[in-house]
């Protein structure tokens, strides 16, 4: 129960609290942004309004107002509204808050709310320990995360829960964020002024953070002297880098953003846009992300992307990946964007990705099938009785009518190239070696024979002995 005495103390608790705790909204019509989570008309803004909330999960980054959600429900609710830190509660807190909730339902009919900031904290016992009362609805939660709750919550408790997402805010958003806080006597109560190029700055170096941009604006405001309401003191774009010299934007290793922005890179240098390969790599450069990472995916889309339709893309990869082994930050930056680049603007093929797994498919899912008896190991008992292998290098061009595949399957069933590069080179290239190389009567009508018709070759079995590695 409050008393004189917990205003004075929440008065004082106020004075000292950080911008970004004085100027949390009160109400959701106080909320910047988030309209496709709590906008007129969705679903989470009518369950508070109407004081029907059941258990909810806020996910979203750092700054987009997930706790500020869970306050303005704690103002709102005639439900009893108690919090439980993820970082240093246990088990024993929520059994502790969960025999309290049930007693104030069966001898009050008073539900109760409990709020759970970043919840994904939580290890599985402690959230299984919520299972029950959250199903059979002792207490309703809401729980808040900046990881994704499909990995780091029970599925049971997702189940159980509606998941909302929250998105980082617009600058528009940013910018009313820090024009309210400038004027608010729960904030900086009128007396600073910001001119038009430190608050671009404090929006840009927020990065869609509304707590970040709202820290930013004290720390820069504290280097000024205040004014009055009459003759406000100037916050100057100076005061504003000084307060914040560098811009950090959301980045968080083996999480969602990890692999968005690796995504993202790949899927560039895949497109062919030399830039935005350049940008996504330098996002993850500034997030400290571990140069083997990067170079190691190049090197896969190097053989997926790009293939042999510039077999030099491996190679360049690979230089790259040693670069990254064994120079490190920050020279190596350089080489994983010349590496970035040339895959970027590298020809493209996936015939060799296409080809194995669909190679892959054929043998996890086809019938058995065995090797033709001309391609058998010759070193056995019997082998006499194979059958005649024709050793290509006998022969014009290095090339012989042979049947290598298995019965039943056909040249191009797996390996279709491009039309690009040194692959659709070679592919052409192997197309006129057959036709130079076949008999007169194989070749078609229009084919030119080749000069220095040459028979069959001398060896005595089948090639083996001049070809020692057949084996």
């Amino acid at each position: 129960m409050d008393t004189l005495f917990t205003e004075m103390e929440n008065e004082r608790k106020s004075e000292v609290a950080p911008l970004a705790v004085r100027m949390r909204p009160r109400s959701l019509d106080e909320l910047v942004g988030q309209d496709e989570a709590v906008g007129p008309g969705s679903w989470l803004r009518s369950a508070i309004e109407q004081d029907q909330l059941s258990s909810v999960i806020l996910f979203g980054p750092a700054g987009t107002g997930k706790t500020s959600l869970a306050h303005i429900i704690a103002e709102t609710t005639k439900a009893t509204f108690v919090e439980v830190s993820a970082i240093g509660g246990t088990v024993s807190d929520l059994r502790r808050e969960i025999d309290a909730a049930e007693k104030r339902l069966t001898a009050f009919g008073l539900r109760t709310i409990l709020f759970v900031d970043e919840i994904h904290r939580f290890n599985r016992s402690q959230q299984d320990a919520l299972l029950h009362a959250v199903e059979d609805r002792v207490l309703v939660l809401v729980g808040a995360t900046t990881e994704n709750p499909f990995f780091e919550v029970n599925s049971a408790l997702i189940s159980r829960s509606r998941v909302v997402e929250l998105h980082g805010l617009s600058d528009g958003d940013i910018g009313e964020l820090v024009d309210r806080a400038a004027a608010d006597e729960r904030g900086l109560g009128g007396l600073y002024r910001l001119d038009a190029k430190a608050r671009d700055a404090i929006v840009l170096l927020a990065g869609g953070d509304g707590r970040g941009a709202l820290t930013t604006l004290e720390l820069a405001a504290g280097m000024v002297a205040p004014g009055t309401r009459k003759k406000p003191a100037a916050v100057t774009e100076d005061n504003v880098r000084a307060a914040a010299p560098h811009r950090t934007l959301p980045y968080d290793k083996n999480k969602d953003m990890h692999y968005d922005i690796i995504s993202a890179f790949i899927k560039s240098m895949r497109g062919s846009d030399p830039d935005a390969a350049l940008y996504w790599l330098a996002r993850m450069i500034d997030g400290g992300e571990d140069p083997k990472f990067i170079a190691r995916r190049m090197f896969i889309a190097a053989s997926e992307d790009i293939g042999n339709a510039d077999p030099n893309a491996l190679l360049v990869a690979e230089a790259a990946f040693k670069s990254a082994e064994v120079i490190g930050y920050p020279e190596c930056r350089i080489n994983l964007a010349q590496a970035a680049l040339y895959l970027a603007l590298a020809p493209k093929s996936n015939a060799a990705e296409a080809g194995i797994d669909a190679a892959l498919a054929e043998v996890r899912n086809g019938p058995a099938r065995s090797v033709p008896d001309h391609l058998r190991d010759r070193h056995r008992p019997g082998s006499e009785n194979y059958g005649r292998y024709l050793y290509p290098h006998s022969y014009p061009g290095g090339w012989v009518d042979q049947r290598y595949l298995p019965e039943g399957l056909g040249r191009g069933a797996f390996y279709r190239p491009s039309d690009r590069g040194w692959e659709a080179y070679r592919a052409d290239a192997a197309a006129r070696d057959r036709i130079d190389a076949a008999p007169p009567a194989a070749r078609p009508p229009h084919a030119k024979a080749p000069s220095g018709e040459v028979g069959a070759p001398l060896d005595k079995r089948d090639g083996d002995t001049q070809n020692p590695t057949s084996r």
